[in-house]
């Protein structure tokens, strides 16, 4: 990428409005843009008539309107697409295109790897490489939405897919605001899920900065386990953890989603799950039960549907919302904690 290109698409409207009146323009030019990048979605700018041709020009040369390049796609039987994307530096990130209708949700990645270590989770064995950028981020929606064509629309976003999102908080939070913006894409905060493995600062400053969903990798009910699944737990133990839980800013009718995945003999005893009631006995929350996705790279086994139902019902007993969350692409890798595996292979 050359170095006297902006990437167009870092810019939420304030500071595209700053940018273009850098360049002599009027802000109503950079309101103009902004429509034409997340509401028409444009892949070029010829597609701009209603700019000037010499401010055409100078957006084409002056400027990286698609911040990453689409070099494949996988499609699963149950429908779910997986993308992979190459990045101007050359590193590759994958997505996911999930269908349930009437919804259709985008898991997208913040980061090209990850540092935490989770040991469930195939992308923390690349380690970590670097953060995304706000607009490889937002871009990774609207290709998405392209390859699908006009319709049917994207609904729904998640940041689930490769790294932590809270670790890359600036870019998280300039992607946020793009993607909830009501002159562009327009996304209701009702429709929009930032997970976090449990980042206790700056997952504080989300709940006061933006009203989205929060979902809490959890995936452990004391700290000895979590220690050992999850090496974040011993800089943010559970206590913390849950404190900030308890403290989170929420309307009345949301609340937290804690995210557990069962490992085989780990987490999934009968124990474990009246652990958890406790845990969570003051946190207005539902709980997804994740069977783990196996992986001849990691250390783990799935627990039988058996093992999950009981656990299940001792949630349910204790008056939980607990749903098992069913898994999805697996056959293409592009399950929970399976993203990036192809690039490790």
């Amino acid at each position: 990428m050359r170095e006297d290109r902006v990437l167009i698409k870092d810019f939420p409207l304030k500071a595209l409005e700053a940018w273009v009146a850098g360049l002599g323009e009027r802000p109503f030019r950079a309101r103009q843009i902004f429509r034409h990048l997340y509401v028409r979605l444009i892949r070029s700018w010829d597609e701009c008539s209603d700019l000037p041709k010499a401010f055409r020009t100078q957006l084409e040369y002056g400027t990286i309107l698609n911040a990453l390049e689409l070099v494949g796609t996988e499609d699963a039987l149950d429908g779910t697409r997986k993308f992979a994307f190459r990045l101007h530096d050359g590193h590759l990130i994958e997505s996911v295109l999930i269908p349930d209708p009437p919804r259709l949700t985008a898991c997208l990645s913040s980061q090209v790897g990850c540092a935490l270590g989770c040991r469930f989770c195939l992308t923390g064995t690349m380690g970590f490489v670097r953060h995304l950028r706000t607009a490889e981020i937002v871009d990774q929606l609207i290709q998405m939405q392209h390859a699908v064509g006009p319709k049917p629309r994207i609904t729904n976003i998640v940041f689930m897919g490769m790294g932590e999102p809270l670790a890359n908080e600036e870019a998280v939070r300039r992607a946020l605001t793009i993607l909830l913006a009501p002159e562009g894409l327009g996304f209701s905060h009702r429709r929009v899920t930032v997970s976090t493995v449990g980042l206790v600062p700056p997952m504080k400053r989300l709940g006061r900065e933006s009203p989205v969903n929060l979902a809490v990798s959890l995936h452990a009910a004391d700290d000895e386990t979590r220690n050992r699944l999850m090496p974040i737990n011993r800089t943010y133990p559970l206590a913390a953890l849950m404190e900030a839980c308890r403290a989170y800013p929420m309307p009345s009718r949301k609340r937290i989603t804690f995210e557990y995945i069962l490992l085989k003999g780990v987490n999934d005893r009968p124990e474990d799950a009246r652990h958890l009631v406790k845990l969570l006995s003051h946190v207005r929350c539902k709980v997804n039960l994740i069977p783990f996705n196996p992986h001849p790279s990691l250390p783990f086994e799935r627990p039988s549907e058996e093992t999950v139902a009981a656990f299940q019902d001792i949630l349910q007993q204790a008056h939980f919302t607990a749903t098992i969350r069913q898994s999805r692409g697996a056959d293409i890798r592009a399950a929970c904690g399976q993203l990036a595996a192809r690039m490790v292979n």
